[in-house]
Order: structure tokens, then sequence, then C-alpha cells
């Protein structure tokens, strides 16, 4: 992978909308470039036959009993909305 430059920096910083000041540039560069080599060196890793795993100590996921254990207070919430109908919230349109 080719070298970050302090433009190219400067531009992953306004896309995110983050302020780098210049002092901050040769801090970030190095702490990009450590992150992109660790990113190469993973890229390299063959993977040809491996599975992909859910979980790395290959257990099962353990499944709990499908059971409401919270009580509906849909008309408790919508006793102060500005409109309800049929049990559903009435908002403006405001796309014509």
């Amino acid at each position: 992978m080719s070298q970050l430059k302090a433009s190219d920096i400067k531009r992953i910083a306004t896309l995110a909308q983050i302020a780098v000041s210049d002092d901050e540039l040769p801090m970030l560069e190095e702490k990009l470039q450590n992150t992109l080599a660790i990113l190469n060196q993973l890229q390299s890793v063959d993977t040809t036959n491996i599975e992909p795993m859910s979980d790395p100590f290959d257990r099962t996921q353990p499944f709990r009993d499908d059971v409401v254990t919270e009580t509906n207070h849909r008309d408790e919430y919508q006793v102060v909305a500005p409109a309800v109908e049929k049990g559903l919230y009435l908002v403006p349109k405001v796309i014509e």
C-alpha cells in the first residue's frame, strides 16, 4: 500500500469532519501508517481453507425461550401524542 501524505490525512479529516491542526499531522501520519502496516500484514495471511467462525471458541449460542417479558404500554404512551389513529401515531406530512 502506498504511503499516506499530509494532504491525504487532511482530506480524510475533512471528509470525517474532524479538525486536525498542522502540528498533529506527523503524529497522525505515523499512527495511520502503523495501522495500515498491520492491515497489510493481515492481508498477507493465507485463509484459503479456513471456514468462517461466529465464535473463536467453537461453542453454540445459547438460546432463550421466546417469551414476552414486557407488558403493552401503547395506550398509556399514546395519551400524550398530538394525534393517534388505530394505535398509530399521526405526523404532519412533510413531503409533497
